[in-house]
């Protein structure tokens, strides 16, 4: 059996100011799965992001949580529409108060930017022309 959607779970500090900063960066959320200790972030039809509370969070798992300031737990890549639309999500996480951890990099046939959300989780926005992978 494939699966059919993603749901990425993410511990937070803060839930309000996570709904805020991923709110001002244009996503949406589920109010059937958002409470105080969570809530579901829309990324695609098919995508969704859990952001949980660390308290809820460590209710999933026995393992400490990882400090995502300090270390790194996962990547997130997300595609964008155009070099463009990464400049511009890179750009508006960083004056919400996220942070740059790389430099961009171009290949030519993609482009990718990197930003840390307030909790530390790396969030890869890439654009890719595959007509212009070389081959």
């Amino acid at each position: 059996m494939m699966a059919s959607k993603v749901f990425i779970n993410l511990p937070v500090q803060d839930l309000d100011k996570s709904v805020q900063f991923f709110t001002t960066l244009g996503y949406t959320f589920n109010p059937q799965f958002t409470d105080e200790k969570a809530t579901c972030m829309i990324v695609s039809d098919n995508i969704f992001v859990m952001l949980l509370t660390e308290a809820y969070f460590q209710t999933y798992t026995a393992k400490k949580i990882v400090d995502a300031k300090s270390a790194t737990e996962v990547l997130i890549a997300l595609d964008a529409s155009s070099r463009e639309a990464v400049k511009e999500m890179v750009s508006k996480a960083r004056d919400l108060g996220g942070t740059i951890y790389a430099e961009p990099q171009d290949h030519g046939w993609m482009y990718q930017h990197s930003f840390a959300d307030l909790d530390g989780h790396q969030w890869e926005i890439v654009y890719m022309d595959e007509t212009q992978i070389p081959g």
